[in-house]
């Protein structure tokens, strides 16, 4: 009889995490054991710690999510906090999981490390056809080395180490910190507080003019536990909603509005930086190989991440 796979998930109190924790949940696997666990539980910067943690749950698979994150802002003034720590993260799962016997490692990547300067849309051939974005290097090129690390365990040991690279993620569980979230739970916060304060003037930083594509935390969990069950290539692959799905910054900032009932002003702070202002990435790999996948709509998942937010803001990641 066949043992059951024991899969630990790295970064598994966070926003993707919990989403797939939920959906597991849900599923209830029978040949399958998931742990997700979180910084309390180890520092995986730290070997010792990583090792630790691989000792006490014998991980036969595993998914890496765990990560120093962060937005715009955060990212432009901590580039080097956000390589090195990275950097040491990510070696520790890769080398701590070789030395295991882990028989799969499904890490999680971005679109920003793609170059700045490319052509569109960006595809998974395209990785490392020139620098990223300068505003958040550091981030871009430690996870840049996770897909050079794979191809490297790959060639030298046999590792089936692979990754994925989503666009941009949002969804309940969300890091809603003002100063180092992500647009869309920065914006929720920020409006959230804004009407418990009894005003009607909603400030977004930037233009609002920057185009992304959006995918729901629990469109994510799908594809994550998709990936890890049936992808069986050391290349990475994209995890996105179709080019056609993407929208402007200003676009989110309405449909936020919409899903808090909010009837005041939105207005744009144009003095602030925009960032990167498109980064349209194809989903063709993942359409040819999963063709039959349907996304939430993006109206729906704000609505359903904005009420999940008014009913846990006491508790959220603030």
């Amino acid at each position: 009889m066949e043992s059951k796979k024991v899969i630990l998930v790295t970064g598994g109190t966070g926003l993707v995490g919990q989403a797939i924790r939920e959906l597991i949940e849900n599923e209830k696997p029978s040949d399958e054991v998931w742990i997700f666990v979180g910084s309390k539980d180890a520092d995986l910067s730290i070997l010792d710690q990583t090792e630790s943690l691989f000792e006490k749950h014998k991980p036969t698979h595993v998914i890496h999510l765990a990560a120093m994150v962060g937005g715009l802002f955060h990212n432009m003034s901590h580039n080097l906090d956000f390589l090195r720590t990275n950097m040491h993260i990510n070696d520790n799962i890769l080398e701590t999981s070789f030395r295991t016997g882990v028989q799969k490692v499904v890490s999680c990547l971005s679109t920003c490390i793609f170059p700045d300067k490319t052509s569109y849309p960006i595809d998974e051939t395209m990785v490392h056809l020139g620098p990223p974005h300068p505003s958040n290097f550091g981030y871009s090129y430690a996870k840049r080395l996770i897909d050079i690390s794979n191809k490297a365990y790959f060639q030298q040991h046999g590792c089936l180490f692979t990754s994925v690279i989503p666009c941009n993620v949002f969804g309940p569980y969300d890091n809603f910190n003002l100063q180092s979230s992500h647009v869309i739970p920065g914006l929720i916060r920020k409006l959230h507080s804004k009407m418990e304060d009894g005003e009607n003037k909603f400030t977004v930083l930037g233009s609002g003019k920057p185009l992304r594509q959006f995918i729901y935390s629990k469109d994510l969990a799908q594809l994550f536990v998709w990936v890890l069950r049936h992808y069986e290539d050391v290349e990475p692959i994209i995890l996105s909603v179709d080019e056609k799905d993407e929208v402007s910054i200003s676009h989110a900032a309405e449909q936020i509005a919409e899903a808090f009932e909010f009837k005041g002003e939105l207005v744009y702070d144009t003095t602030m930086a925009d960032g990167q202002f498109k980064k349209t990435a194809s989903n063709a790999k993942l359409r040819r190989l999963n063709p039959n996948f349907t996304f939430t709509p993006f109206s729906v998942a704000i609505k359903e991440t904005v009420t999940w937010y008014k009913e846990n803001y006491n508790h959220a990641r603030l």
